[in-house]
């Protein structure tokens, strides 16, 4: 029998839940709290455990989990389940709750030969997998634009965990960074910008540019307070590939003005969160598509770049 173990029993838990059942695994889902056992209970009729009453070393050796607790506690979560003995880990980006903790985590992993992912799931959107048909048929990509402006105004009144906001740009900026880097090739020169403070985060304002390992020209641009939105643009010799949201595709074709969406077959992204089914299943076939804890670790070196303080 296939079993999974899922720490973290919020939506995200939850989704991980529905998943894992339709794939026709045995759930052990462990909450932080009586409260959040209970709820999950309520919502799936599967008995739940505590952390302080889980079996973390009988269970865990050789076995698969997912770890989807708030982003404060993923860096201990997954060091606990690393040194339990479980083998196969998913974690919710960014792998850790800083730059340093990402680091530590991965050192732990290495040492104990641990396979960690880390759960980009727009990696694996019906548009993205679209888009990177079109790009493999157009030979490639030439250049790349990139926005991961967030709405300040909505983030600043949030009650997160202490250092959460503080690090807002690894722990939700990182899924456009990402996609745009995953898509257009990660950097291989990068000239960056970053000021304006603001009282909840070392910098409100980004701009960049660069050129990716593939030989792609690439900028970018996120403003935190002005009016904005995520997007990633994609320019191949036929295309500009325009994610504007991540979750729609839309081409201009050479020789055009005329954007138009893509039709994408988004069954997966419309029954389950999108982008999650396709990345359960990279992780359970150790997909490259999807990356480890140490890949994740020189990927820093570009999060560093575009905002130092995290």
């Amino acid at each position: 029998m296939k079993t999974v173990t899922i720490f973290g029993l919020g939506p995200i838990g939850l989704e991980y839940t529905k998943i894992f059942m339709s794939m026709g695994f045995t759930v052990v889902p462990v909450g932080r709290s009586l409260a959040s056992c209970e709820a999950f209970e309520k919502e799936t009729s599967i008995k739940a455990s505590t952390w302080d009453l889980f079996d973390f070393e009988n269970t865990g050796v050789d076995s698969t989990a997912i770890v989807a607790v708030g982003e404060a506690q993923l860096g201990k979560v997954t060091e606990t389940l690393i040194l339990a003995g479980y083998k196969n880990i998913l974690v919710e980006k960014p792998g850790g709750s800083s730059y340093e903790d990402i680091e530590r985590l991965a050192a732990i992993a290495t040492e104990k030969k641990c396979n960690v992912r880390v759960a980009y799931n727009r990696r694996f959107y019906a548009s993205v997998l679209k888009g990177q048909e079109v790009i493999k048929a157009d030979g490639g990509v030439r250049s790349f634009h990139f926005d991961f402006s967030e709405w300040s105004h909505k983030i600043e009144p949030l009650t997160k965990e202490a250092g959460v906001k503080e690090r807002w740009f690894i722990h939700n900026s990182s899924h456009v960074v990402d996609l745009a880097f995953f898509l257009g090739g990660w950097p291989a020169e990068l000239a960056s910008l970053s000021g304006q403070p603001m009282t909840w985060h070392s910098a409100g304002l980004f701009v960049g540019m660069g050129r990716s390992e593939s030989g792609a020209l690439f900028s970018y641009n996120a403003d935190w307070v002005g009016p904005g939105r995520w997007s990633v643009e994609i320019v191949t010799a036929k295309h500009r590939l325009i994610y504007k949201p991540l979750e729609k595709l839309q081409i201009q074709e050479l020789g055009t003005v005329a954007i138009n969406l893509v039709e994408t077959d988004d069954t997966l992204d419309t029954q389950f969160k999108p982008g999650f089914y396709k990345q359960v299943e990279a992780f359970l076939s150790t997909d490259s598509s999807l990356p480890t804890l140490q890949e994740q670790c020189e990927h820093l070196k570009t999060f560093r770049k575009i905002c130092p303080v995290q």
